[in-house]
């Protein structure tokens, strides 16, 4: 399966839960400062994986910086499809290989390009109604899987993971690893990170500087877990993962966190009228912990995005992920953007009762 990414195109983009504001100003000031020497030379990492375990609060040696967390998913996927070859002699290595990587759908995408990119067969759990977490069903599952990946909160639903349910899928699958993609933990607020990586050693947490701190063009996540569990991960990682640019705005942005709350403050009003429009039209929605809502408009999903996009605005069809049918999903980002996007929708939904 070869993932594409959505056309680049002119617009408002309320279909990747992108930061609609940008990054912030101080980026940009630093990325102008670099020099040709700094363009010319291989980049250092200690300063700046020193200044992110900082930043999550955990002790040196436990972050890995990455090619944006795609890469993080990417190596943790092939870290059990190795640990997991050729030893498939006994029924329960059987059994692993079987399921090899599990998750609850609906999940972001990436999850099975990774597991497929490197053999690893994929067992989806099937969503449950109004997208109830399936903690038993992963507990069932996940002692034979090689790899766990839960999203807190979740894309595209928004949800979260209720409290406890990782350390239970974690204790029952020691031999796993259980990757926790907490790509917007800054609009959740929460964090496994803490004493149950120590609890739990595997725990992988994938983290990302693309939506709250608006560096997704440059790439830059983290793997964030004991250091005994990032050294197999290391080991797959080429030497220099991440380039001069995106280690010199990640420094920028570590310095503005004023930038960062402001954003997720906006964002977090945006949901609100995104719940008060859905709310005065009738239609379903799902709170979010996330920079977005998942709604559902019924079967004119698909030519809805369509007339959105003629107009300039991006929003994301979600009608075919599983669980999803007549959904879309908007990003939640500057309230001007997301006021913008409701007035528009208004329109086309009232010129469509007409």
């Amino acid at each position: 399966m070869t993932y594409q990414a959505p056309e680049r195109r002119a617009g408002l983009r309320l279909h990747l839960n992108e930061n609609t504001a940008g990054c912030s100003p101080k980026v940009i000031e630093a990325l102008r400062s670099l020099t040709p020497s700094d363009i010319a030379s291989y980049p250092d990492y200690d300063e700046i994986t020193r200044r992110v375990e900082a930043y999550f609060n955990v002790p040196s040696g436990w972050v890995q910086l990455v090619n944006g967390l795609d890469e993080g998913l990417q190596v943790v996927a092939a870290s059990a499809a190795k640990k997991t070859s050729g030893v498939f002699f006994e029924e329960k290595d059987t059994r692993r290989l079987l399921l090899g990587s599990v998750y609850p759908e609906p999940a972001f995408e990436m999850y099975r390009v990774c597991a497929v990119a490197v053999g690893l067969p994929v067992t989806p759990i099937p969503p449950k109604a109004d997208f109830a977490f399936p903690l038993d069903e992963l507990l069932e599952a996940a002692p034979q899987a090689g790899v766990v990946y839960l999203t807190d909160p979740n894309n595209p639903t928004g949800l979260a993971i209720p409290a406890g349910a990782i350390e239970q899928i974690a204790a029952a699958a020691p031999d796993a690893i259980v990757l926790v993609d907490e790509a917007y933990a800054d609009f959740s607020g929460r964090t496994i990170i803490g004493p149950a990586l120590e609890r739990h050693r595997n725990i992988v947490v994938g983290r990302t500087f693309a939506k709250g701190h608006g560096l997704a063009a440059l790439r830059i996540g983290a793997l964030v877990a004991h250091p005994d569990t990032l050294a197999p991960l290391r080991a797959l990682l080429p030497p220099f993962s991440l380039n001069i640019a995106a280690i010199t705005a990640l420094r920028a942005a570590l310095d503005d966190q004023a930038w960062v709350d402001a954003y997720v403050a906006q964002s977090a009003e945006s949901r609100e009228r995104i719940y008060a429009w859905c709310d005065r039209q009738g239609l379903k929605y799902w709170r979010s912990d996330a920079n977005f809502v998942l709604l559902r408009v019924g079967d004119s999903a698909p030519t809805l995005v369509t007339a959105m996009a003629d107009r300039g605005i991006f929003i994301r069809d979600r009608s075919s992920a599983p669980g999803c049918a007549g959904c879309i999903r908007i990003s939640a980002g500057t309230v001007d953007a997301t006021q913008r996007c409701l007035d528009t929708l208004e329109a086309l939904l009232a010129s469509r009762h007409d």
